[in-house]
């Protein structure tokens, strides 16, 4: 048994008094007021609402190690990706590997692997895959059903993975940027009851009004919190924040609370802005996580002030996970798992014959997942389409890694490189080879490195070539998150160095080929149209 005094953030009831805390294996005995001069505040701990692990390049166990130095407590985490990679195999892998640890992931079954049939994905979960993993105590909920059009037109597959998460009584994440009308009222009647896609206040506003739940988003690439924020001090019963998608390097500087403090920054009541960030996510999920109540599970965390929410300590389960900069969650060992089976290429594997005038070309938005479709001048070199650095309209590359098949070209503005090419075999969602260059052989140079190394992310210089190996499932690294976010932070540096203009070029890079999001994009098998949903021609005669 233990005690622990402070000020203590009553967020049901809206109050903060002088008390102490009693523990008893792992849950809170008795919470008492009582007269101290101790001035630390001691609340619950943050949730994020909607992530996917590894985006952040870290297995479950060392994303835990860094988040706990933030006041995070638990996730409610899509493994959609490594599913995407090796299906339900993956999803057990995150589930085993972050059961070695305090810390309280809530995985989800991904809905949706492969996300469409436009793309090569490493493997399937059907419906009677999800019927198995709704069964499993260890899945929380049915993820982010990013087939909308599926709801919509009453796809059967997609319909009976919904109907199996009813079954079971969890839950349903929802997937639905720019959906409004009569459509998101039918999307949300199939029961579908979270978005953590809108990113503009009309459309959040719409889907709450029609029962939905809304996350405030803010990622690394994808960032929701200023066209979002202003909805909280009314709808805060309502409303969640979550991550998505966090790079390794963002991580090791902030999470959720990053989040509160913005929140609070902006005079929202310190209350409602707690709600949203501790509270709903484990009253919407049902998370076996405490809510500093007597009799719950002693999840808490001491932080300085209610301004910025700087962790001073946190507890999970009574345990002690992390003390004045100190993360005192250990290393697990595990193997790793991969799925990587295409071969070298050439530089002629990259050349585009074609004499047209004019093509269409990708239009990557800073902080954003949607993309533009632009109408644009070819530049022809030998009758080959090429990059042009003056016009900032360079040729990108999609190649299958599950199979040795031709790569995907087509051309994409807005990435700014002056020399060289960047590479990730994280791209979302299939986790197929993505690469953006200045020429042919720069793009090869870094493809090439990406497969010799089974996975990673990488850029490649006239001079230099450096590269961040993800061994996991070509996904995550086996390395630590200040190991893995430095070296990030490094190649990132490089990209930079090379011309690029983005905010995060590896995490807009990774989106890419990620279809299910408009409005043009590239899979390995082709040009895509996110709007129309179907394929489409480089060239406009």
């Amino acid at each position: 048994m233990k005690t622990i005094q402070g000020q203590i953030v009553d967020i049901q009831n809206q109050r903060i008094f002088s008390g102490e805390i009693t523990i008893n294996s792992g849950k809170i005995e008795s919470i008492t007021e009582k007269e101290h001069n101790i001035n630390h505040y001691i609340l619950p701990g943050f949730v994020d609402a909607h992530i996917h692990i590894e985006s952040s390049m870290l297995v479950p166990s060392e994303f835990a190690k860094i988040t706990v130095k933030h006041g995070t407590v638990a996730t409610v985490s899509d493994p959609h990706e490594i599913a995407n990679v090796l299906g339900v195999e993956g999803v057990q892998f995150m589930i085993n590997n972050g059961k070695q640890t305090p810390f309280k992931f809530n995985f989800g079954a991904p809905s949706c692997v492969p996300a469409t049939t436009f793309e090569s994905a490493g493997a399937v979960i059907d419906s009677e895959d999800i019927k198995t993993l709704m069964a499993n105590p260890d899945i929380k909920y049915l993820a982010e059903m990013m087939n909308y059009p599926g709801v919509l037109f009453n796809d059967e597959e997609v319909l009976k993975k919904i109907a199996w998460a009813k079954h079971y009584n969890k839950p349903v994440d929802g997937h639905a940027p720019g959906l409004k009308g009569d459509d998101v009222t039918k999307y949300i009647n199939a029961g579908i009851s979270t978005d953590h896609e809108c990113f503009t206040y009309d459309e959040a506003l719409e889907k709450l009004q029609k029962g939905m739940k809304i996350l405030i988003r803010e990622g690394s690439a994808a960032k929701n919190f200023d066209a979002l924020i202003d909805l909280l001090p009314e709808h805060y019963q309502n409303m969640m924040f979550c991550s998505d998608d966090k790079h390794p390097d963002d991580l090791l500087l902030n999470h959720i609370n990053e989040l509160c403090k913005r929140a609070v920054d902006k005079n929202i009541n310190v209350f409602k802005v707690l709600q949203v960030a501790c509270v709903n996510p484990v009253k919407h999920y049902n998370l076996d996580v405490g809510l500093l109540q007597e009799g719950d599970a002693a999840d808490f965390i001491i932080v300085d002030n209610l301004t910025d929410f700087k962790t001073l300590k946190t507890y999970i389960n009574g345990e002690l996970v992390y003390d004045n900069g100190t993360s005192l969650v250990k290393h697990v060992v595990f193997k790793n798992l991969n799925n990587f089976n295409t071969k070298k290429k050439t530089v002629d594997d990259f050349k585009v014959e074609n004499s047209a005038k004019h093509i269409r070309v990708i239009q990557a938005l800073d902080g954003q997942l949607v993309t533009n479709q632009l109408k644009e001048e070819a530049t022809i070199q030998n009758g080959n389409l090429v990059s042009n650095t003056a016009t900032d309209i360079l040729k990108m590359s999609v190649v299958n890694r599950y199979k040795n098949d031709a790569p995907a070209l087509a051309f994409i503005k807005n990435f700014g490189l002056k020399e060289g090419a960047i590479a990730s075999s994280v791209g979302h969602d299939s986790h197929n080879i993505i690469a953006v260059g200045v020429s042919d052989n720069a793009i090869c140079k870094a493809v090439n490195l990406i497969i010799e190394n089974k996975g990673g992310i990488c850029a490649v210089s006239n001079s230099e070539e450096r590269i961040v190996p993800l061994p996991v499932a070509g996904i995550m690294s086996d390395q630590n998150a200040e190991t893995i976010g430095h070296s990030y932070a490094a190649l990132d540096k490089m990209a930079k160095q090379l011309g690029a203009t983005l905010h995060a070029p590896y995490m807009t890079l990774s989106f890419m080929a990620l279809l299910v999001i408009p409005s043009l994009k590239l899979s390995d098998k082709g040009l895509f149209d996110g709007g129309k949903f179907e394929f489409t021609s480089l060239e406009i005669n």
